[in-house]
């Protein structure tokens, strides 16, 4: 008979061997690759490898550490939007999930008791992405609750860092004139992700729309041209550009607009920090408050304030985290790496690029990327040159995994083809729509990319890693997003028929 003590090791043993571990670790440990994959696969990928192009790919059981499929798992490719991923798992080890940036208004002199200020107002941002048209209303209404009527001064707009170099080719030409709402400079301090919100409201048949900010005041900058309103029936053809003019901005608009609903228009601001001051002063005319000085921008720590008179809170970062990983925000992902680096080096970050520095280390910690690093200049993954290897971004997923405390809002970012937002993803088996979670990441230009990365869920109900980044090459420049796709879900269905 055996004794008690050897009952109770027994069935210690086996609760351990039965119980899953995740959950359970108060201290994510690294994990290497434990085997060679177990057995051939990638069919699909190889076939595209073979027509020319370029694929790194890995999967890893997250249970045990074997890796169940390689493909050229050390060489380094652009991976586009994956990129986001790097941004997501250092930012929630720079900030708890519900951190918060804030907006406020200072300041800068004294209330007299008719409501008069001698002094200045401050609109001070320490780099909230989120930050929209109703918060500035929300500061606005705060500033005319505290009793002020007049300001003598400037209303001066205060990013907590900058100014920033323009760290692309879109960026630096939206300096001067854009046509779009993707390529808007970035700043800790801005309003509509770095944009002029338009609202384009028809009128009378033959009649010019209106035109006013999304807030709903009359736009502070200049409008040259108009929109024409057409009848219900009319073919909607109406443009919105925005050029930069002896230090401001102009929109330049012209067409014609159907007559029915008001339509919402995004274009990139020259300066968002001069953009979100324009608005709050404007905001602040309609509540009967007047400013007497100028808006200008002043970086850095603010002058001395003598108080706060109004403030918001962004949204909380995982929620940043979703939005940015859910619906490819580019916006969100660089100015969150602006942030990291704010937070992380004594410097303040003055380029796009040397703030991305601090990326790398997420992708490193347990990888084996021999004597080089990864290359990463930009956390949106707009920056072709940015360079990763399935294996690092694989170890990077296994490590998150791992994190007890953070994996829940990593993982809340990403996307179930089932209800994925985007047509493209949503096509496939039933095992791929529901067993697969994943960011995606899609570029053009100097050659295509399609990379996917992410966790799929065994039929034992344990978990895997993995990581497909494809791109074009020199003898094949753009290999179709549909057959990059298609050879993807092919060769995961595969892997998922198998565990």
């Amino acid at each position: 008979m055996k004794s008690p003590n050897k009952i109770a090791c027994a069935l210690v043993l086996l609760v351990q061997a039965l119980w899953p571990t995740h959950g359970l670790a108060a201290k994510p440990q690294p994990h290497g690759p434990a085997a060679k994959p177990q057995q051939p696969g990638w069919t699909a990928l190889q076939g595209l490898q073979r027509d020319g192009a370029r694929v790194s790919a890995v999967v890893q059981n997250l249970t045990g550490a074997e890796l169940y499929e390689t493909l050229n798992a050390k060489t380094r490719l652009s991976p586009a939007s994956i990129t986001k991923l790097v941004v997501a798992a250092t930012a929630l080890e720079v900030w708890p999930a519900d951190k918060s940036f804030e907006t406020r208004v200072m300041l800068n002199g004294r209330v007299q008791s008719d409501g008069r200020v001698t002094g200045d107002l401050i609109l001070s941002g320490d780099g909230d992405a989120t930050l929209d048209h109703r918060d500035l209303w929300t500061l606005a209404g705060q500033v005319r609750a505290a009793g002020i009527r007049s300001v003598s001064g400037s209303l001066v707009a205060n990013p907590t860092y900058g100014p920033l170099g323009c760290d692309n080719v879109d960026r630096c030409e939206a300096l001067e004139s854009s046509d779009t709402a993707f390529n808007t400079p970035l700043s800790a301090l801005a309003v509509d992700f770095g944009t002029w919100c338009v609202e384009v409201i028809p009128t009378t048949s033959g009649e010019p729309a209106r035109l006013r900010a999304c807030g709903g005041t009359p736009l502070p900058v200049a409008v040259e041209g108009s929109i024409k309103t057409g009848g219900a029936r009319t073919k909607e053809n109406f443009w919105i550009g925005r050029s930069t003019a002896d230090g401001g901005d102009v929109l330049k608009v012209g067409g014609v607009i159907a007559q029915g609903d008001s339509k919402e228009v995004y274009r990139a601001m020259s300066d968002p920090a001069m953009g979100a001051a324009l608005l709050l002063r404007q905001m602040l005319a309609e509540l009967g408050v007047t400013i007497a000085g100028k808006t200008r921008v002043q970086y850095g720590p603010p002058a001395q304030a003598d108080s706060v008179l109004a403030r918001v809170q962004g949204v909380a970062l995982r929620e940043q985290l979703s939005r940015m990983l859910r619906y490819s925000n580019n916006y969100v992902a660089d100015l969150l790496t602006l942030n990291i680096a704010a937070a992380r080096t004594p410097k303040p970050p003055s380029q796009l690029s040397e703030a991305s520095l601090t990326l790398t280390g997420a992708l490193t910690r347990n990888a084996t990327s021999g004597s080089s690093s990864p290359r990463l200049f930009s956390g949106s993954g707009l920056t072709p040159e940015n360079e990763i290897s399935a294996a690092e971004m694989v170890s990077m997923l296994d490590y998150q995994y791992r994190n007890t405390a953070t994996f829940p809002a990593f993982y809340g970012g990403l996307v179930v083809p089932a209800q994925a937002p985007f047509a493209f993803l949503r096509g496939g088996s039933r095992e791929w729509q529901n067993r697969v979670a994943l960011k995606t990441g899609t570029m053009n230009d100097p050659v295509s990319v399609c990379a996917v990365a992410g966790y799929l869920r065994r039929k034992d109900g344990g978990w895997m890693a993995f990581a497909i980044l494809i791109n074009g090459s020199d003898a094949k420049r753009h290999v179709p997003l549909y057959k990059s796709m298609e050879a993807i879900r092919a060769d995961i269905d595969g892997l998922l028929a198998r565990y």
